[in-house]
């Protein structure tokens, strides 16, 4: 029963300096810490979760188009200057 009071005591300690006088009211306060530090803990889990279960997912879908072949009721020579304007607006992809 030592052990259990003497770790009590220095997780107490761990979470700050004693907030009151009285032992009970110091312990409630220590357990509300506790409580404080276990949703951070808990929260931080489940970011890095998360982090790692995307880590590097490349899930991209690249669609190619062929110009002519799209309906429209644009002319054909309103597509051409549409498609040579996109093409040209991102030259390092």
């Amino acid at each position: 029963m030592k052990n259990k009071n003497t770790l009590w005591r220095w997780w107490a300690k761990s979470l700050g300096e004693k907030p009151s006088k009285c032992d009970k009211e110091s312990d409630k306060i220590a357990l509300i810490r506790t409580f404080i530090f276990a949703t951070y803990l808990i929260t931080n889990c489940f970011i890095v979760s998360g982090v790692i279960r995307h880590w590097n997912n490349k899930n991209t879908v690249e669609v190619y188009v062929n110009g002519s072949e799209v309906p429209s009721i644009l002319s054909t020579e309103e597509k051409e200057k549409i498609l040579q304007t996109n093409s040209r607006r991102f030259p390092y992809d």
